[in-house]
Parts: C-alpha cells; sequence; structure tokens
C-alpha cells in the first residue's frame, strides 16, 4: 500500500512532527479521511485494520473523531484503556488491534464531548505521545469530517505515510471532498487514493445493481485531482449489521475482499 500521488512521502518535508510514546514504535501511520460526514469513513478505516489484521501486521486504530468517536462500537470495544505512571495501554479488539479513542474515557459513550478547538488538537496529541502503542506495523487515524483542527493537527504533527480520501456518488460530498484533497495537498501529505463507499447496492433478488445515491463520480473527482481511484464500495447489510454489533472483524463479503485488493496495489 504505497502513496502514488506524486507527492513526497519523505517525512522530513513534514511540518513541526511530534515523536510518538518512547515505548511506542510504529513502521506506517495512515490517516483516513472524508471532508464531508456520512460518507462511511469510519467502516472504511476498520475494514482496513482488520485487512491488515488479517495478513498479519500488527495495528492500531486511533480514533481522532473526538466529538463524533465510533470506531470502538464497530470493533465491540468498551473497557477502558489501563493507565500507568508511563502511559496509557489501548484496549485491545478481539482480533488483537488496539484501539485508542475518546469515548473509552468517558462514563458513558453517548455523553458528549462539547470541546473547542484547541482541547481537541490536544486530545489527538496525547492519543499519539501518551498511549503505549508498542511496536505496530500500521497505525490508521480515524480522522473526523472537515478541515478543521483535529485534521489539521494530526498532519502537522504525525509523521503520516499517506491518507485514504473517502467519499460517496453524491455530487455534494464530491464537491467537500475536494477541499479535503486540496489541504493534504497544502500541507504535503500524500494521498494513497480515493475510495467510493455506498457507491451501490445490489438486489439480493435479481442481481441487479442499484446506484442508490446516483451515478458514480469517485473516478472522475480522482482523475481530476490527478490521485489514483481504489474502487467503489457497495453497500451491504450484512456490514452494517456487524458493525452495529460491534462485529466488523468478522465480516467476510465483497467489500473485505476489494479492500484486500487495495494491500496488493
Amino acid at each position: 500500500m504505497e502513496s502514488q500521488s506524486g507527492h513526497a512521502t519523505d517525512k522530513s518535508h513534514a511540518i513541526s512532527k511530534v515523536s510518538p510514546h518512547e515505548l511506542s514504535k510504529i513502521e506506517h501511520v495512515v490517516a483516513v479521511m472524508s471532508g464531508k460526514g456520512g460518507v462511511g469513513k469510519s467502516s472504511v478505516t476498520a475494514l482496513l485494520a482488520t485487512a491488515l489484521r488479517r495478513r498479519g501486521f500488527q495495528v492500531g486504530v486511533l480514533d481522532a473523531d473526538i466529538t463524533g468517536p465510533s470506531i470502538p462500537r464497530l470493533f465491540g470495544v468498551h473497557h477502558r484503556p489501563e493507565v500507568a505512571e508511563v502511559g496509557m495501554f489501548p484496549p485491545r479488539s478481539q482480533t488483537g488491534i488496539e484501539i485508542m479513542s475518546l469515548n473509552l474515557l468517558l462514563e458513558q459513550e453517548d455523553d458528549p464531548v462539547i470541546w473547542r478547538g484547541p482541547l481537541i488538537g490536544g486530545a489527538v496529541k496525547q492519543f499519539w505521545t501518551d498511549v503505549i502503542w508498542g511496536d505496530l506495523d500500521y497505525l490508521l487515524v480515524d480522522l473526523p469530517p472537515g478541515t478543521g483542527d483535529s485534521p489539521l493537527t494530526v498532519m502537522q504533527i504525525l509523521p503520516l505515510d499517506g491518507m485514504i480520501i473517502v467519499t460517496s456518488p453524491q455530487e455534494l460530498a464530491n464537491m467537500v471532498v475536494r477541499k479535503a484533497i486540496k489541504m493534504a495537498e497544502k500541507m504535503q501529505v500524500p494521498i494513497i487514493g480515493l475510495v467510493e463507499n455506498m457507491s451501490y447496492a445490489i438486489c439480493p433478488h435479481c442481481k441487479e445493481r442499484w446506484e442508490l445515491f446516483g451515478p458514480g463520480r469517485g473516478a472522475s473527482v480522482a482523475e481530476d485531482s490527478g490521485i489514483p481511484f481504489l474502487g467503489a464500495l457497495p453497500l451491504d447489510p450484512e456490514l452494517t449489521t456487524l458493525c452495529d454489533a460491534g462485529g466488523v472483524e468478522q465480516y467476510q463479503g465483497e467489500i473485505i475482499a476489494q479492500v484486500q485488493g487495495w494491500l496488493d496495489s
């Protein structure tokens, strides 16, 4: 899984990078960004983590969506991190994926986080500097929608090897996702590619392909932006059911096969 956007991948080009916890050794850091909410960015992050884990890699997910975290629910992780004098140890999922999210520190998972930008950026930084990730092959960073404080903090302080952009077929989503692409380019973050999520559905009876949100535009957006198009992912009720039940790692359908294909590209 390599960046093909034509931008430099040398981490020395990044701005004001901060070292992770001294007990963390992380080989690759990849962010997942959407620009617009509601396109399934967190589920794409979870599926990518699952695919990497099935390949035998040591994987962690840093949930940088501070005010709308969903990563713990997708993986069925609810217990708090273990806190020691040296730092915090992230909980593990059923298959051993390390998870860190603000939701794991709240009394109730539906408690709101009513914070201003500097506090949000500070929390993201602490998840990088104070969490003991140990030895990881990949740390995936699930970014919140938009181009605000949290994505900016991640791009400024984390040594990102690349970023995956997630969109959906609606023109409104693609208009906003172009902002995310331009932000990544201005911050000199290599773009691995663009994914169009919720692109279509397959009728369970006649197997006809339904474009519920209109014709896909992801490929043209990627081409216009000069970045690779990783592919179009369908809607799958089985995946939705498993995600709601915290069982994303159990999914065996078409989508995970496509995500596995990204790792070979």
